[in-house]
């Protein structure tokens, strides 16, 4: 078994930015040469996270409208108190979405399904440089 990491570097708007990263994941895939195993594709930081969805205009609106009401930006968040840098929101909604996740390839493509796309999630309250590690473990 081999194991190779690939790095993504995208510059992201914040607050609720979704980007697309399934083509630059399938692009990595293809470099590594593997036909059979796992990509994990996993955002360090704590207020952006790593998801699958349906990558339309209509689910780019619903995702962060749902996740504001889930997590309303505005509201008093402890960590706001502690680094009074008024993003706590933005942890909270990162931890319930999750950093990463696990998609399984064979035949050197992604087992995705047809309207499934690998996509990145930032809830920062500024705009940030975002590094996406992929990382490919197979034969």
């Amino acid at each position: 078994m081999a194991v190779k990491t690939y790095h993504i570097s995208l510059a992201s708007k914040g607050d609720g930015d979704i980007q697309d990263l399934t083509e630059r994941v399938a692009q990595r895939l293809a470099e590594s040469e593997l036909k059979a195993g796992t990509a994990t594709v996993f955002v360090p930081g704590s207020t952006a996270s790593i998801t699958t969805l349906e990558y339309e205009p209509g689910l780019k609106k619903d995702m962060p409208e749902v996740l504001n009401r889930l997590v309303p930006a505005g509201v008093r968040y402890h960590h706001d108190s502690t680094w009074g840098d008024g993003n706590g929101y933005a942890h909270v909604r990162a931890a319930l979405v999750g950093p990463g996740i696990t998609v399984p390839f064979e035949h050197g493509r992604l087992c995705l399904g047809t309207w499934q796309q690998i996509v990145l999630m930032d809830f920062d309250n500024r705009p940030r440089r975002r590094d996406v590690v992929v990382q490919f473990a197979g034969e």
